[in-house]
């Protein structure tokens, strides 16, 4: 088998990273901003802040949807959103003058103390990174998709670079940064740095964006990764007498259901739950528990609002291998398993693998604008030669 050239090589891992250059710089940027975007909405927005100045129990989301539901008496609470501590709770609901709203509710004192009904920015810069604000159609989103597919070709820099730079593992040692010998040394000893100690930050977004692709393919196919919870039956429906108009109250309410999901999970800790959107739908909470490499929604749970009765309930001990894929991704692609400390980690790899895009464009540019100067100096040589002949 005839042995491959370093210099093919080498050339294959510019050709794999430059085509796809400014796409990739972008998408590297605002995932860098995404993974510290609830802490940008805590220093920028005084309002998210749960201030808790008494040291005071955090309130259930139950009694904070309460407490909108007490203060706008004509809406309707959908359902709740916990972050970290430090952040406000969403209470989400709809009113006469407002389709969509989001009621920032300091979960320690029970105040309200915003009502925003536009895209948050984490919202945004959330979907800007996952799929570039494309809209969705038919169950996928071209954006998605460019996104996703971008780990291929991390892959694929990562695989050539490590073969181009031979005895990488010195830099671990002896890390070589060259600062006085021309811009185009220290360059390349930037790139080869900052690639050999990302190496591993590399693979987990490789990987991890991998499973993106994947995971798109499996929507477009409508594929279900995880079992729906089921309708309610209709024999289980209250019996509503004939020219009664109102609506029958649920004979469990979300306390309550509160309350069975951590008599199920004893570790669970809320943080998304919606209500019933119709008669037959059920309260559906999702929520974290004790382990690490699980996101906030790998427990979850479907409850009757009629019988107590718990229709459905997965957790990380009962997942299959592509669900626990599916709840193992976020935490490692964005570095929310060890909380701020990890996140801040994954905030200045980010900038590193950003760096780096930049840097191997500018070496990419540095050599082809000198080949480019050697061809035409070589190109007017000769056509004066031609000349003086």
């Amino acid at each position: 088998m005839a042995k491959i050239s370093n210099r093919f090589w080498f050339m294959l891992h510019g050709w794999v990273s430059l085509p796809i250059w400014l796409l990739f710089c972008f998408i590297c940027i605002t995932g860098t901003v995404a993974v510290v975007s609830h802490e940008i909405t805590w220093l920028t927005n005084p309002q998210s802040r749960a201030v808790n100045p008494d040291d005071l129990p955090a309130k259930p989301v139950s009694e904070l949807m309460t407490i909108v539901e007490e203060r706008y008496p004509s809406a309707a609470v959908t359902g709740a959103m916990t972050f970290e501590s430090y952040l406000v709770n969403v209470v989400m609901f709809s009113d006469t003058d407002k389709p969509f709203a989001m009621a920032y509710v300091n979960q320690y004192t029970g105040e309200i103390q915003q009502i925003n009904q536009g895209i948050t920015f984490i919202g945004f810069m959330r979907s800007l990174h996952s799929w570039l604000l494309f809209p969705w159609r038919g169950g996928y989103s071209v954006g998605y998709y460019l996104v996703c597919s971008m780990a291929l070709f991390m892959l694929a820099s990562l695989v050539t670079g490590l073969i181009v730079y031979k005895r990488f593992w010195r830099s671990f040692l002896t890390p070589k940064l060259r600062i006085h010998q021309g811009r185009k040394t220290l360059l390349a000893d930037l790139h080869k740095l900052s690639g050999v100690w990302s190496i591993w930050f590399i693979a987990i977004m490789s990987v991890t964006g991998l499973w993106y692709l994947v995971q798109a393919i499996f929507w477009h196919a409508d594929i279900d990764i995880e079992p729906h919870a089921p309708l309610i039956e209709a024999a289980q429906l209250p019996v509503i007498q004939k020219g009664d108009t109102s609506s029958a109250t649920a004979s469990v309410s979300f306390a309550e259901a509160l309350t069975l999901a951590q008599t199920r999970f004893p570790e669970f800790k809320a943080s998304y739950v919606t209500k019933p959107e119709h008669s037959r739908d059920m309260y559906h909470l999702s929520g974290s528990g004790d382990h690490l490499f699980y996101d906030q929604y790998s427990y979850n749970l479907s409850i009757n609002p009629w019988t107590g009765e718990v229709a459905s309930a997965s957790s990380p001990e009962t997942m299959t291998g592509i669900q626990t894929l599916m709840h193992i991704a976020d935490p490692l692609h964005y570095g929310t398993l060890g909380g701020i400390w990890t996140k801040f980690i994954w905030f200045i790899f980010g900038l590193i693998l950003s760096g780096m895009s930049i840097t191997g464009f500018m070496m990419w540019g540095l050599r082809n604008v000198r080949a480019f100067k050697q061809a035409e100096e070589k190109y007017l040589a000769t056509e004066m030669l031609g000349e003086m002949r």
